[in-house]
């Protein structure tokens, strides 16, 4: 596909979400792969505020930014963070510039080690509304470009829009319920990756994927593929088969 057809594929993931059954874990796993393909950044994470205002890693393009982004919201500091209480946008952050990092300059130093030298941070908001925060990573010390800034803003800002009509659509207090819902379905994904892991001896990255692929396959939620792999209804190895 061209970028503008994959742009407006985005868009149409967007308007999905308009379903009784809307996945916000996989919808926003899909927008990180989406900024990647788009934006020519190396890595992207999602963070959405919980009932009390904090932020929570909600999706990561892979299993390195995932850490990372939890760094940052465990050390309190980093650009989503700032970007988070601000709402304004914070781009083409060299993470070796002390003055670009002032303020999170252990953050930095934890991207610098990860193999980033780049960051942008945009909000995900909807007018005086912020319910989370994109964070774009870079491998390369390159400044974004004005048109793929202008992009990155338009996927958090849509992406902002589809969650919070859907939790409109769904009922007036879904925000906490839906949220609290994904956070806890992220903890049964993370113990379904951490025993593919072993059983498989693979990557957190790859084992992600396979249990993805089988339930995008398979028309089946994230969550639910997972649990059934923790009790034991589902064999591990039926998710590597081709046929399934």
């Amino acid at each position: 596909m061209t970028r503008e057809q994959r742009l407006l594929a985005a868009v149409v993931e967007a308007v999905d979400t308009l379903v009784d059954d809307f996945d916000l874990i996989d919808f926003l796993h899909q927008l990180c792969d989406r900024c990647v393909e788009l934006l020519d950044v190396s890595a992207v994470g999602v963070s959405l505020a919980d009932p009390t205002g904090s932020l929570q890693v909600i999706a990561a393009s892979d299993e390195h930014t995932r850490l990372l982004e939890l760094f940052a919201l465990q050390s309190d500091q980093g650009p989503c963070v700032e970007v988070h209480r601000t709402g304004v946008a914070r781009l083409n952050i060299h993470l070796d510039n002390p003055e670009e990092t002032a303020g999170f300059a252990v953050f930095a130093a934890q991207a610098r080690q990860a193999g980033f030298l780049t960051t942008h941070a945009l909000p995900m908001r909807l007018r005086q509304q912020i319910i989370g925060a994109v964070n774009l990573f870079d491998t390369r010390a390159q400044d974004i470009s004005p048109e793929n800034a202008n992009v990155a803003q338009a996927l958090a800002d849509v992406a902002t829009i589809a969650i919070l009509q859907h939790r409109t659509i769904v009922q007036g207090n879904v925000e906490r319920v839906q949220l609290q819902a994904a956070l806890t379905s992220r903890i049964v994904i993370e113990q379904t990756k951490g025993i593919l892991t072993e059983r498989w001896q693979t990557s957190l990255d790859e084992a992600f994927d396979t249990v993805r692929r089988y339930a995008r396959a398979h028309q089946l939620r994230l969550s639910e593929v997972c649990r059934m792999v923790i009790d034991g209804e589902l064999d591990s190895d039926d998710l590597r088969r081709p046929d399934h």
